[in-house]
């Protein structure tokens, strides 16, 4: 892939980012955050093409242009739709962006209408009913059935500890592959994870809350996926360019570290916040949070051959089931 290209597939990311209009300054600001950070390995002015998006508006058609092989158009539209999904399903100005980029890289409609869905079923995935609980444990099962006190976790300690290094761990994983969908999937099971918490302490819990907690904590959803799709971009391992998942491992395992810290000290703090009746302020919820951060950091190399295992074990065709199993 040339730099151009590449180029062309970054800029392309930015403008599905702000395709909806409803970012927020918190989260702008964590896409400029991204876009900084990723600038060095870029090899060209990556801030500057954030600030190009976000003001000068370019025209999408001219950006599409130089994407010539159909590896490359095919990259670009999965990610613009991970972009547009981070957040939760589309929205129509999304869908009608993703349309158009669609009709200018010239992919057939049935191809780009089953990425799409395939990336709305994981986003959805994160609030499907709670009937996944089984698989923790049957004393969790059953208290589920029979409801619980607001504030008492109706899972075990040992069982929460599994719900939440499990979570840990298939993110961490799920990094470490090289196809673009795989990466689709890391932010709904962090939602989920947190949906989750939230249910066995006894909250009803929807999309909206979940998504608010998560952004408390400053941890973007757009910015987060830009994040790892740009350095499994810029690495050279997305899609057919990695060649599988032992040539990615070595390149990835720093940010499937990161993913596993990010994806545990989340339901650290989740857990500690409905155990204390989420009466926990911003401040308190973004501190805790930092420390925790810093613990998992920790803590990732002592799971990195779970994390190995685990990766070979994804089928990527099936993310929507694994988000909803987890």
């Amino acid at each position: 892939m040339t730099a151009e290209e590449t180029r062309s597939i970054l800029t392309i990311a930015l403008m599905a980012a702000f395709a909806d209009g409803l970012k927020d300054e918190g989260e702008r600001a964590a896409v400029r955050r991204t876009a900084e950070a990723l600038g060095p390995e870029a090899g060209f002015d990556l801030p500057g093409l954030y600030r190009d998006v976000l003001l000068a508006k370019p025209d999408l058609a001219a950006v599409a242009a130089p994407l010539k092989s159909q590896e490359a158009r095919q990259l670009a539209y999965e990610m613009a739709v991970g972009v547009c999904d981070a957040d939760g399903a589309q929205g129509p100005a999304e869908k009608a962006f993703l349309g158009r980029l669609a009709a200018l890289l010239a992919l057939p409609s049935a191809a780009a209408g089953a990425t799409s869905t395939r990336a709305d079923e994981v986003a959805e995935a994160a609030f499907a009913p709670d009937d996944a609980i089984a698989n923790v444990g049957a004393s969790a099962a059953a208290a589920t059935a029979t409801g619980t006190v607001m504030g008492r976790p109706n899972l075990s300690d040992a069982e929460m500890d599994k719900l939440i290094t499990s979570a840990a761990v298939t993110n961490a994983a799920l990094e470490l592959l090289p196809e673009t969908l795989a990466s689709m999937a890391i932010i709904p099971l962090q939602m989920r994870l947190v949906y989750r918490i939230g249910q066995a302490h006894g909250y009803a819990m929807d999309r909206t809350h979940a998504k608010d907690f998560i952004a408390t904590l400053g941890v973007g959803l757009t910015s987060q996926y830009l994040e790892q799709f740009g350095r499994k971009l810029l690495g050279g391992v997305l899609g057919g360019l990695g060649g599988g998942v032992g040539r990615t491992l070595g390149r990835q395992a720093a940010s499937s570290g990161l993913t596993f810290a990010t994806t545990y000290a989340l339901g650290r703090v989740a857990q500690r916040y409905y155990a204390a009746g989420r009466t926990m302020d911003t401040a308190a919820l973004k501190q805790t949070f930092a420390g925790l951060l810093e613990e998992a950091r920790g803590l990732a190399p002592r799971y990195r051959e779970q994390i190995e295992q685990k990766a070979s074990t994804i089928d990527t065709r099936s993310l929507a089931a694994l988000v909803r199993q987890s």
